[in-house]
């Protein structure tokens, strides 16, 4: 019979590393987890002198997800719902952490509506009329440029339309 002898600092030592080596598991597990879709095809976008680089969702599933379990945004970025034909388009905030403001989008681009939506919730906000785009900005974007409903966007989606 062998007597193994393991100091306490070796056993500490051990200790450690496995809970570090589970906890790195769990955060890597987690960061899976997120869902936020970050890989998405982009477009530029104009609003007079300020430039949109937006994220296109085109596809019922990335329209699902949109901007959800997203912690940020940078300032001049946002996403573009593209629908298949104009219809009464209604957003909500569930699983979105960031607030933000909704532009409802004509074909032409010119903006129907502006609703600033509060982060996970489930309240419905919905287009004043049929629309094909919804452009989501961080909140407080379209005001801070003094952007209001009848302004026009510009960029390849309204373009020839």
């Amino acid at each position: 019979m062998t007597l193994t002898l393991v100091s306490p600092t070796l056993r500490w030592h051990r200790t450690f590393f496995v809970v570090l080596a589970a906890w790195l598991a769990l955060a890597t597990a987690a960061h899976a987890q997120d869902g936020a879709q970050l890989d998405l095809p982009r477009v530029k976008l104009s609003a007079g002198m300020h430039l949109i680089d937006a994220q296109v969702a085109a596809t019922p599933q990335q329209r699902q997800v949109g901007l959800m379990f997203r912690h940020e945004m940078p300032q001049h970025e946002g996403m573009l719902f593209v629908f298949e034909q104009p219809a009464t388009q209604c957003f909500w905030m569930k699983n979105t952490r960031i607030p933000l403001t909704a532009a409802f989008v004509a074909d032409d681009g010119t903006i129907v509506n502006l609703v600033d939506m509060k982060p996970m919730s489930e309240e419905s906000h919905c287009s004043a009329r049929p629309v094909r785009y919804v452009l989501e900005m961080n909140q407080g974007w379209f005001a801070k440029r003094q952007l209001k409903a009848g302004f026009k966007l510009a960029g390849r989606p309204f373009e020839g339309r």
